[in-house]
């Protein structure tokens, strides 16, 4: 029997969760949680074979329980289920140790598959997921960023317009977003927030 714990902050999704899967005969769900706190402290109390999490929730996001569970209790797998797949949401569930990441659109036998799957200690990816880490593992090493893109990323992280860089660097909008292009293409992302993220992973800022 693998034995679950459930985490969402929407009491309807959670509990449908919950009776998906205590429809199939070998999985049986021994906690819930609605919010991140709840989950690291159920999941150290249970100590149960699989956490199902949402990624965004009060209180603790899921990839930061994942981080806290895991650091205490390595042997639990993690397999995050959202409605998010953007790079940023990606990185920070897999770089918290999550072997599995599938949206909530996914059908019931691929939930159940990717429970089991990751009680077993292997990886089940949704398709798009999948494509974005190979992706990025196949991107080559980003190179240095400059001083002026290291001041537009840290105007990025705060929430900046182009507009607004533009006018805090004395600089034209054009070359803001020329100075954007080049940070995505050396660190290898495709948006502001992926950027700021693997930024704030590299110690960039």
């Amino acid at each position: 029997m693998i034995r679950v714990v459930v985490a969402d902050d929407h009491p309807v999704v959670r509990g449908g969760l919950v009776a998906l899967l205590r429809e199939a005969p070998d999985l049986e769900v021994v906690g819930e949680a609605a919010d991140g706190e709840a989950l690291v402290e159920v999941a150290l109390r249970l100590a149960p074979d699989v956490v199902l999490t949402d990624l965004r929730m009060p209180r603790a996001g899921g990839a930061e329980a994942t981080r806290r569970i895991l650091a205490a209790l390595p042997s639990i797998r993690v397999l995050v289920l959202t409605t998010y797949d953007t790079d940023a949401d990606i990185l920070a569930a897999t770089e918290a140790g999550a072997t599995g990441y599938l949206l909530k659109a996914a059908p019931p036998l691929e939930i159940y598959a990717a429970v089991r799957a990751v009680a077993r200690g292997e990886r089940a990816m949704a398709p798009s997921v999948a494509r974005a880490l190979a992706e990025r593992a196949a991107a080559p090493s980003p190179a240095a960023l400059s001083t002026r893109e290291l001041e537009v990323l840290a105007r990025m992280r705060a929430g900046e317009t182009n507009a607004a860089i533009g006018r805090a660097l004395h600089i034209g909008e054009a070359t803001v977003k020329t100075h954007l292009q080049s940070i995505f293409a050396k660190l290898g992302v495709r948006d502001r927030t992926s950027a700021v993220a693997l930024a704030m992973e590299r110690g960039l800022l």
